[in-house]
Parts: structure tokens; C-alpha cells; sequence
């Protein structure tokens, strides 16, 4: 029995559940949240801020809808109509008035906490709206201080055979459920005589998971996503701002740092091998880097993949279960086993543990940047070839050309979900 460092107490799992306690021994502790360099956190956000994939990576969007499926077209086209309407609602939240009378002397922080529970919501933190993690496009959109972090939990079977369209389903219509309720939830906090601004899970004002990291809800996992204490990365994550009289959470050490560093369950599934073994200081923060290029092209033919989801044990088991079960035997539970490691790529077959799918290297070559990016270096080529000829034939390219910059210069953002010919 390995002996224990400190002892994490959080609420259940569901509103009304006994509240539990997660056991970090000693030689996982770490840090509180997550390892970072302030300064440098400041200074990137400052000269390189954050941008949206609906601005910076347009080319590759339009890219994903000409490689899938053809019943995942369907159901993220169908996910495109049920959602644009929760979505839209969620743009102006901002502007509604209050319809109670706040009491400058009562602090609200349990009645928002209760209230998220009951409405669903799995995990609630309060803590600062950080502006160096909100998009650029969207930081004048962003009107109040506190963030209100809120976590829905995406169905446990399906998400067990990722990659899968089982699994996707949940995980499109969690985004849905989540932020329809989370309109009640503004509407309530409007109740306690304060602004609430709905921050939606489909269309993302900024990075998320720093801020529920510093809200103590979970810590950053190897697979680069938020590892939750009740159930891992498959936590959906939107947030509520407000101007509420609120205290703020404190990040917690979870011992997943450590732990991530001994699992490596996800490092070696990943069919992409998109995930770095070792971390990396990257914009002030000490983190395992996704490597984009190679995740987007499995993520994008491959059912939205979620391998690196799928084959978490946090994910699958919990994190009591799983730190429990180290403490006892020093052992990563599931690690090795077909239960926890095994996956199916449709039209490859089955991958148990140690096996991984091959791709040759045009299966990683798709485009990156602005799709007007993309059109001016598809007319620099025909320049350098030749194929630019003088006179009306010429005249007429360099007018297609001007035409489909314009195009895509003068529609806006587009959100990543609309099929290009339908922005």
C-alpha cells in the first residue's frame, strides 16, 4: 500500500450522491491545476492570442466535410439544424436584463452550485473569466468577470466503442442538452439579480479547460483533455459568466500529472500517434502537445476517432476507482486489457493492446490555414507552372481568383459544424 499524500473530497456523482474521497498518494503529487510560467502564459496571449478553428483553420474545415461518411454527414448535418437555434439564443444572453433584485450582502456561489446540479450538470466550479484564454474575435463579445465552469457528462456505453457513429451521437446531442439547459441556468441567475451570459459548447469563445482546472474540477490529462473525477474527458464542457457576487474554487492536485507520465495508455493508442510521451512548455504551460496534423485526419475519416477518450481508465472507471486501485497495487487499472485498450477502425478491423492501424503518408496531407490562404497558394502554383496565360483566358483567372477570395473574406465566421455550401 502506497502512502497517501493528501485526500480530495468532492460532491457525488449526482445531485442528492454522498460526497466522495479520491486518495492521491504521495508520489504523484505535483501542483495544484497545472505547471505554468505566468509571465509566459501573459506574453503569448498578449502577442500571439488564441484564435477560433472558425477563423484560423477554415481550409481544413471545409476539407473534413468532402472525407466523411456518409451517415456521419448526415447526422452532423442534422446536429447542425437541431443546434443552431440553441446557439443562436446563446449569442445575446449577454444584453438580458436581470429579473430579481440582487442583495449586495448574500453571496450566491451554493445557490448556482445547487441550482447547475439539479438542473444535470455533473461538475460546477466558479473562478475567473481569463481573458488570455478567450478567442480574439471574441473577447469584446465577453462581458463579465466570473466564470461559472459547467460540465455534463456524455453517455458511459456508447462512448465505450469509439471510434464509432454510436459514439458520436452522444457526444453531438450532450452539446445540445447541455446548452439548452444552460439557458435556464442563465435565466436563473438573472433570478438572483445579475447578468448571466451563456458561453456555448458549440460555438466556443475561448479555451475552456484552464479555467476548469483552476475551478479545482479536474486536471489537464496526456490526451489533452480535462480528466474529471467522476468521469474523466468524457466531461462536455460550456461555460456561464457573470457579474454574480460569487467566491472562486482553487485548483486542486489530482495526481494526474504524475499519473499521466506512468499510464501512457493514450500515448500508445493513439492510431494518429498524435500525442507526445513527454511534456512540453507550450505557451507558458506544461502540457503533453497534441500534435494537430496528425489527430485531425483520423478524427475527421474515422467517426470524430475519440481512441484517446475511449481508452483513458479515469475515463472508464473513475478516478477513485483507478487511484484506489494504484495505491493498492502500484498497477494503472485495465492497462493491457482488451476491456479498456481495444478498438475497431471501420474497414481496418480490430486493434487489441499493442496493436496500432498503418496510414501511408498522403492519409496525413490535408490542408491547413485559411481557405483563402489555401486559393492564393493554388494560383501561386499555376503561376509558377504557366497555366496563367496572357490575354482573356488569363483575365478570366485572375477574376475567379479575386471572386473566391472575396468569398471567403466577406462571409465572416462560419461555424465548424455548417457544410461550406450551406455558410
Amino acid at each position: 500500500m502506497l502512502k497517501i499524500g493528501h485526500k480530495v473530497k468532492r460532491p457525488g456523482r449526482n445531485h442528492g450522491d454522498e460526497p466522495i474521497e479520491i486518495n492521491v498518494p504521495e508520489e504523484l503529487e505535483t501542483v495544484p491545476g497545472v505547471n505554468q510560467n505566468s509571465a509566459d502564459v501573459d506574453f503569448y496571449s498578449r502577442e500571439y492570442p488564441l484564435e477560433s478553428q472558425n477563423i484560423e483553420l477554415t481550409a481544413d474545415r471545409e476539407w473534413v466535410w468532402t472525407v466523411y461518411t456518409h451517415e456521419v454527414l448526415e447526422d452532423r448535418k442534422q446536429h447542425d439544424r437541431l443546434n443552431g437555434p440553441i446557439v443562436a439564443a446563446a449569442l445575446n444572453t449577454g444584453e438580458i436584463e436581470p429579473t430579481g433584485k440582487a442583495d449586495p450582502d448574500v453571496d450566491v456561489t451554493d445557490a448556482i452550485k445547487t441550482k447547475a446540479r439539479e438542473l444535470g450538470f455533473g461538475e460546477v466550479g466558479i473562478t475567473k473569466l481569463d481573458l488570455r484564454y478567450i478567442f480574439k474575435y471574441k473577447k469584446s463579445w465577453a462581458k463579465f468577470p466570473h466564470a461559472i465552469c459547467l460540465a455534463w457528462e456524455q453517455d458511459y456505453e456508447p462512448t465505450q466503442t469509439a471510434p464509432s457513429i454510436e459514439a458520436e451521437g452522444p457526444h453531438f446531442g450532450v452539446y445540445r442538452t447541455m446548452g439548452a439547459v444552460a439557458l435556464d441556468m442563465a435565466d436563473y441567475i438573472r433570478t438572483l439579480g445579475y447578468y448571466a451570459q451563456v458561453h456555448s459548447p458549440n460555438d466556443n469563445s475561448g479555451a475552456y479547460i484552464p479555467m476548469f482546472v483552476e475551478a479545482g474540477l479536474g486536471q489537464l490529462g496526456a490526451n489533452g483533455q480535462l480528466l474529471s473525477p467522476h468521469f474523466g474527458s468524457r466531461a462536455r464542457l460550456m461555460l456561464i459568466s457573470t457579474d454574480a457576487k460569487v467566491t472562486y474554487d482553487q485548483p486542486v492536485d489530482y495526481g494526474m500529472h504524475s499519473f499521466c507520465n506512468i499510464c501512457q495508455i493514450c500515448v500508445n493508442r493513439c492510431p494518429g500517434r498524435a500525442l507526445m510521451r513527454d511534456k512540453v512548455m507550450w505557451r507558458g504551460v506544461e502540457k503533453n502537445k497534441l500534435i494537430y496534423k496528425r489527430c485531425r485526419p483520423v478524427m475527421a475519416q474515422y467517426e470524430g476517432c475519440a481512441v484517446c477518450m475511449k481508452v483513458c481508465p479515469i475515463q472508464r472507471y473513475g478516478m477513485k476507482p483507478v487511484l484506489d486501485h494504484y495505491n493498492e497495487t502500484g498497477q494503472i487499472l485495465g492497462k493491457g486489457t482488451h476491456l479498456l485498450e481495444g478498438f475497431n477502425l471501420r474497414d481496418k478491423g480490430y486493434y487489441g493492446p499493442g496493436e496500432l492501424p498503418h496510414f501511408d503518408k498522403d492519409f496525413f496531407s490535408i490542408p491547413h490555414g485559411k481557405s483563402e490562404d489555401m486559393v492564393f497558394e493554388q494560383f501561386k502554383e499555376k503561376v509558377s507552372n504557366g497555366e496563367i496565360p496572357e490575354g482573356p483566358e488569363g483575365d478570366a483567372e485572375l477574376r475567379q481568383f479575386k471572386n473566391k477570395v472575396s468569398q471567403y473574406v466577406n462571409q465572416g465566421v462560419v461555424d465548424m459544424m455548417t457544410p461550406p455550401e450551406e455558410a
